[in-house]
């Protein structure tokens, strides 16, 4: 057991690594992180792949994204223990398990039950209680619970959403990756003023792509 702890908190360090040299800085990122057992949102068969800084398949075409694509964009959000925010797809949760570690509560909505269900009960083994989930179409954002000071995106748009803009409160920041085909999409900070949006072009990745549709139930 001992041995297993520490292969454990050496491959964790080696995430903690590979986080800076992508240039996630903030403290209160790196530490969340290295805080939340990632293990626990990965598929059994790559379990012993869950500190490496890669994408790894989740189910139903669905990826638990990179470690340091998930620590940049949560750098990005400036997040806070007062603010609320939207996420649109929970996948396996592990995005949404930082999240609410460093905010106020988290509204997250996944098209797929199974996946839905699955991330619900990793936030019960580690006992957040200020997420609230459902399964929707996440273009359509979450109407009731507008406005969000913060929205992140975790599917690749066309083009900054307008429903979900619209559900942004002014200064509030969203985070999603646009562009579709097979090439690579570009994670863009997006900030509402009272006059417009202004955006920042973070870096490029590749996301699934947000789709709008009926969600699933399985």
């Amino acid at each position: 057991m001992s041995s297993n702890n520490n292969q454990s908190e050496i491959l964790k360090m080696e995430l903690i690594l590979a986080l800076r040299r992508a240039g996630v800085t903030n403290r209160a990122v790196v530490s969340t992180m290295e805080s939340i057992p990632r293990e626990i949102f990965v598929p059994k068969v790559f379990r012993d792949r869950s500190y490496e800084d890669i994408t790894l398949p989740i189910g139903f075409h669905q990826t638990l994204s990179q470690p340091a694509i998930v620590g940049l964009m949560t750098e990005a959000l400036e997040l806070d223990d007062r603010k609320k925010v939207l996420e649109v797809g929970t996948g396996s949760g592990y995005q949404t398990s930082i999240l609410a570690a460093m905010c106020r509560r988290v509204y997250t909505l996944e098209r797929h039950a199974a996946l839905l269900n699955q991330a619900e009960q990793c936030f019960d083994k580690l006992r957040i209680h200020n997420v609230t989930s459902k399964v929707g179409d996440g273009t359509l954002g979450w109407e009731a619970q507008a406005p969000f000071e913060r929205i992140i995106v975790t599917a690749a748009a066309a083009d900054i959403p307008p429903i979900l803009s619209n559900q942004l409160s002014i200064d509030g920041i969203m985070i999603v990756p646009i562009g579709l085909g097979d090439n690579f999409q570009t994670i863009l900070k997006v900030i509402k003023r009272k006059n417009g949006l202004d955006t920042q072009e973070l870096r490029d990745v590749k996301f699934v792509p947000l789709i709008p549709e009926a969600a699933t139930g399985t």
